[in-house]
């Protein structure tokens, strides 16, 4: 009988490690935050399918934390408050650090850089500075750093705002337009188009600090301090074991990688 109920507690003990085991499986499995619309940094493939640098980087940071990703698609002006209300867990879709998003929404530390541009028709002369672009719209990205910079450093545009990149870019080639502010990168890339072969970068590429803060971080839910920490240690990983640099050398001629000074959100 001894034996027997030995037997027994040990089989319940089995059972019960196993299913705490299938239990703790089940819970690794994070929802990332991505807008779709932003390539080469994000974007929806003809398969239905995100990809992109962003979502190359935030699989390499579930490989470090050893959990699954799931991916869901939700539209710029509302990721962030789709992040607060708990439809995914984090965002990892060039969201860039700065102060007024932060008093919202906590930061791991930056994982790439970039800078500001103007681009506009080739061969029309453009003024670049603060009254330069008297009478001239300009595109810009709704709620993005980008619109505040426009309505601050050049108050004498007319901003037009769109939903997405893609949007003003649209604008911008179909003639509606007569430059857009936004991101570098994406603009190089939509210069290398068909659609934008005959536009150029106006001026010089700029960064502002004051709006563009350090870089693009993973954006978290405050009070998420447990995930934040495995954040930054899977990024400070894919740093020093190669994974970040094959990933910008896929993308990008150049590194965005953040400077050492960078590296607080």
């Amino acid at each position: 009988m001894k034996k027997q109920m030995t037997a027994l507690l040990g089989a319940l003990l089995v059972l019960t490690l196993g299913l705490g085991a299938s239990a703790s499986h089940a819970q690794q499995s994070i929802r990332i935050g991505v807008e779709g619309e932003y390539a080469p940094f994000n974007e929806v493939d003809k398969d239905g399918k995100v990809k992109g640098f962003d979502v190359d980087i935030a699989n390499a940071l579930c490989d470090e934390m050893r959990v699954k990703c799931s991916f869901v698609i939700q539209t710029w002006d509302g990721i962030i408050p789709a992040l607060i209300s708990s439809k995914y867990d984090m965002i990892v879709s060039s969201v860039l650090i700065t102060e007024k998003r932060k008093k919202a929404v906590a930061f791991s530390k930056p994982y790439y850089t970039d800078q500001a541009v103007i681009v506009g028709p080739k061969g029309k002369a453009m003024t670049i500075r603060s009254d330069g672009f008297e009478g001239k719209t300009i595109g810009v990205q709704t709620a993005s750093v980008y619109e505040k910079i426009l309505k601050e450093k050049f108050p004498t545009a007319t901003a037009k705002s769109y939903a997405a990149v893609p949007d003003h870019n649209l604008d911008l080639g179909n003639g509606r337009l007569d430059a857009v502010l936004a991101a570098q990168l994406p603009m190089l890339e939509w210069l290398k188009t068909n659609e934008g072969k005959n536009f150029e970068v106006k001026g010089q590429p700029f960064m502002d600090a004051k709006f563009m803060g350090a870089g693009a971080g993973v954006a978290l839910r405050k009070g998420d301090t447990g995930l934040l920490n495995k954040v930054n240690a899977a990024l400070d990983t894919i740093f020093k074991n190669g994974k970040y640099d094959a990933i910008n050398k896929k993308y990008f001629p150049i590194s965005i990688r953040p400077q050492a000074n960078d590296m607080q959100p």
